[in-house]
């Protein structure tokens, strides 16, 4: 498999492999954000699904990926400070608002922060059309946050708290992208990275949090929950990563923020949400920004 994946790194089907990944990691990532929000505490939610994924993660590193090359220590030092960073503003938004409020504003604050630091790392340039699209999609992510924030009932300062951790954790999203991005391209082989990557990165919350999952009232479907969760985080974050070896770092992370629409898709359909017009603009919106940016490449 890690030889195929690398086979392609730079060919036409590698771009169309790197662009079916990114939509399915857009899909599974609005999945992921809906389970963190929802009934249970969301930062029991995520130090469960660590949990799980660290177990997951464990008999993978030890005896099926090959062990990571010396320089490869530093780069996974990284990722796990990163990550934490990352993983407590999330919590803490989704603490603060609503999921509906806040993760528009995470998705849509990522892709413009990243397509600029792929272009400072990686050398990437966007034609003009690609940027129209970027901020045709960016303006209807936020058009799709402020629609949110004025019907919602959360109080103001509250609301204020929550939008700047949402404002703050989109940051954290093009920093972790771009990082891992170089990360996965460092290594050799690319499931070895993604392999430590989740046993590394499982191991903050468990540690910090781990009183919450034991002292919840339900544990038995919280770690049903988390289970779930970790199985979804790993082919989402694993197809995001994968994506960015094949092609180009800013494209994949545009492409995945379609994960707003998805996110709406689940609110309607799961959720009974009701969707108005100025929504259904707004989404469309994101739709064209996506096909802005794979056709004018």
């Amino acid at each position: 498999m890690s030889d195929w994946i690398i086979a392609l790194d730079g060919t036409e089907a590698g771009h169309t492999a790197a662009l079916s990944l990114a939509i399915l990691a857009a899909f599974l990532h609005a999945v992921f954000g809906a389970l963190q929000k929802g009934r249970f505490d969301p930062w029991a939610t995520r130090t469960t699904v660590d949990a799980c994924y660290f177990l997951m993660a464990l008999p993978i590193v030890l005896f099926v990926v090959p062990w990571p090359e010396a320089h490869m220590w530093p780069i996974l030092a990284g990722v796990f400070f990163i990550h934490l960073a990352y993983k407590l503003l999330q919590a803490g938004a989704y603490s603060f608002g609503a999921y509906t409020v806040v993760y528009p504003v995470v998705r849509g604050t990522g892709p413009l922060v990243t397509v600029v630091a792929a272009g400072i790392v990686f050398g990437e340039i966007f034609t003009g059309l690609q940027w129209a699209g970027v901020l045709t999609m960016t303006a209807g992510i936020f058009g799709l946050a402020i629609y949110n924030i004025v019907h919602t009932h959360v109080g103001r300062r509250k609301l204020l708290g929550a939008l700047g951790l949402a404002f703050a954790t989109g940051v954290l999203v093009a920093v972790y992208t771009t990082y891992d991005a170089f990360g996965i391209r460092a290594s050799a082989d690319p499931f070895t990275f993604l392999a430590w990557f989740f046993l590394i990165d499982g191991l903050s919350f468990p540690i910090l949090f781990h009183r919450r999952v034991l002292t919840h009232p339900d544990r038995a479907a919280l770690i049903r929950r988390g289970f779930v969760g970790a199985v979804v985080a790993i082919f989402s974050f694993g197809s995001i990563m994968l994506a960015t070896r094949l092609d180009k770092v800013g494209e994949a992370a545009v492409l995945r923020e379609t994960s707003t629409l998805f996110a709406a898709a689940i609110g309607i359909l799961f959720l009974k949400e009701t969707v108005g017009p100025r929504r259904i603009v707004l989404m469309a919106l994101i739709a064209l920004g996506a096909i802005l940016v794979e056709t004018g490449g």
